[in-house]
């Protein structure tokens, strides 16, 4: 069973009405948006990965979500699991510093223990306030679908931690992603609809298009790359598959303007699926739109799949 046919099962069970039939990153419950997000050793993160590193990413996918809702970071809970003492005063140093960086306090949380030699599987669950909490699947026909930032530097970034030569403005992109808190709340009220990307552009996009109940066209030509990704790979289709981006992909009125810094890469019609194109011509799809779990496990980087 891979990730998509888990949702589709979970979607059977009781859910709260903050659920939003789980076709969304976060749940909205009371004044509260809240989310949950795990990361796993081997998975989502490299065994040698700097502690401090680990910590910072593991808060900010928590805040990316609450990004694209437009959410104010309240606070979160951590659920740790004791290993080495070097490794957890490392890793408690780096989570300080994440938290101070996003204004975000500490609430509690869970510490636990693993058997000797099992992977670190690590998990925060944030809770934001003050949200306009856009939903993913509110696009309509006719929309344009913007995305902040550029995409493909993280996943650069994964392959130069394990070894290639490259920028290191990339491997930092990889590993202290800036969630878009900012942009978030002045995007957040006027969207009608937004999600972060975390997967990758293109199985980011399908998913806001079939919670939408629409067809979504990429333009990979429009695909807002860094200068530092074009240095050292600017095959856009590679960036935009790559995932761990968290920038915020939205979808706007043909005739809005973004109230923040963000580049036009598609469209939204009636109908269903994915189309690729690249400056008109029209693309083959790639067999990998971006990261499912059990659906691509050898492949880093994965955002943890919220609820």
């Amino acid at each position: 069973m891979n990730e998509t046919a888990f949702l589709q099962a979970l979607r059977q069970l009781p859910l709260h009405p903050g659920a939003r039939g789980l076709l969304d990153d976060s749940a909205v419950v009371g004044a509260f948006v809240l989310t949950t997000d795990t990361l796993v050793e081997g998975v989502h993160f490299l065994a040698d990965d700097p502690p401090g590193d680990v910590a910072w990413k593991l808060l900010a996918v928590n805040l990316s979500d609450l990004a694209a809702k437009g959410a104010v970071p309240e606070g979160v809970l951590l659920n740790y699991p004791l290993s080495t003492p070097d490794w957890d005063a490392a890793f408690l140093i780096g989570f300080g510093e994440a938290l101070a960086a996003f204004a975000c306090p500490l609430i509690g949380g869970d510490t636990v223990s693993l058997p000797a030699g099992a992977p670190r599987v690590l998990t925060v669950t944030a809770l934001g306030g003050d949200a306009a909490a856009p939903a993913r699947g509110g696009a309509r026909a006719g929309d344009v679908l913007w995305v902040t930032g550029t995409i493909g530097d993280a996943g650069a970034g994964l392959r130069i931690a394990r070894g290639e030569a490259g920028p290191d403005e990339l491997l930092q992109a990889y590993r202290r992603p800036q969630p878009r808190l900012a942009e978030g709340r002045v995007l957040a009220p006027i969207v009608h609809a937004m999600s972060d990307v975390s997967d990758g552009l293109l199985i980011d996009a399908a998913r806001m298009a079939a919670a939408s109940g629409l067809a979504v066209t990429i333009d990979l030509a429009a695909v807002p790359l860094s200068a530092a990704l074009r240095s050292f790979d600017p095959d856009p289709l590679v960036a935009a598959t790559a995932g761990d981006d968290y920038e915020l992909l939205f979808a706007l009125p043909d005739d809005a303007t973004p109230p923040a810094p963000a580049t036009r890469v598609g469209t939204l019609a009636s109908g269903a699926g994915l189309t690729l194109t690249s400056a008109g011509a029209s693309l083959p799809l790639p067999d990998r739109l971006g990261y499912e779990h059990c659906g691509d496990v050898n492949s880093l980087p994965a955002s943890p799949a919220s609820l």
